[in-house]
């Protein structure tokens, strides 16, 4: 008796998991909890959980995703489309910003040859590169700089895309170590490429907010006081 009995209710719970409405009503409170989300972690956190609140029902639509910013511009992120950014062009068009814009676009050009030289040699050490190329003070300030430009509501979406780059240079930095002697293995050299992956789809994603750069007009040159001859008779007297 005790068995069957344990037998139906193993039954009952199987039906239940396997339930249209308790899947429909257990799939939305994922969803829901997912859109939720303010930062990458918190995100990687709710995508970790869902698999085990979701369990027996079905993990297909949760597989992990290739590497890309889909989290940072999803439904219930504060990230905005770019094509919706609202620019101040007045400070746009200032060549502190300007200067920033490029600066910006050569950090997402050293990402692609960093990934250019990691293919070629598994075994390459980036930290000089790193080092070199992304001072993260400067890198801060740059975005920062360009960021400026942008409307209040805009910020508020580019400003994560900024935490973003500077926790994935971290994240970088912290997986290209390797101790001396040790060649890299390819699940090294596999998480250095998604970690170059992530940093690039970053940066290109930040600068799909601006619009494409523009010339700045050099500053009118400095006269030079002009000396009334009367005055330079009272300095002769």
């Amino acid at each position: 008796m005790k068995y069957c009995l344990s037998s139906i209710i193993v039954l009952a719970s199987s039906a239940a998991a396997f339930s249209p409405s308790l899947r429909q009503s257990q799939s939305s409170s994922v969803e829901t909890s997912l859109h939720s989300t303010t930062t990458r972690g918190d995100f990687l956190n709710q995508i970790a959980a869902t698999f085990v609140v979701v369990g027996g029902i079905s993990t297909a639509g949760f597989a992990p995703a290739p590497a890309n910013a889909g989290w940072a511009t999803g439904p219930g992120s504060a990230v905005l489309d770019p094509k919706d950014a609202i620019v101040d062009e007045e400070i746009f068009k200032t060549s502190v910003v300007q200067k920033a814009l490029k600066s910006v676009k050569a950090y997402s050009s050293s990402v692609t040859e960093m990934k250019k030289t990691l293919t070629s040699n598994s075994q390459v050490d980036l930290k000089p590169i790193i080092r070199k190329e992304f001072d993260l003070g400067k890198v801060r300030a740059d975005l920062n700089s360009l960021n400026s430009a942008f409307e209040e509501d805009t910020q508020k979406g580019t400003d994560r895309l900024i935490r973003v780059i500077l926790q994935d240079l971290n994240e970088l930095e912290v997986t290209n170590a390797q101790k001396d002697g040790v060649p890299r293995s390819e699940i090294r050299v596999s998480k250095m490429n998604g970690k170059l992956d992530k940093l690039q789809v970053a940066f290109d994603s930040f600068l799909k907010f601006s619009p494409p750069a523009v010339k700045v007009a050099p500053p009118p040159p400095v006269v030079a006081p002009v000396v009334v001859e009367e005055e330079k008779k009272e300095e002769t007297v």
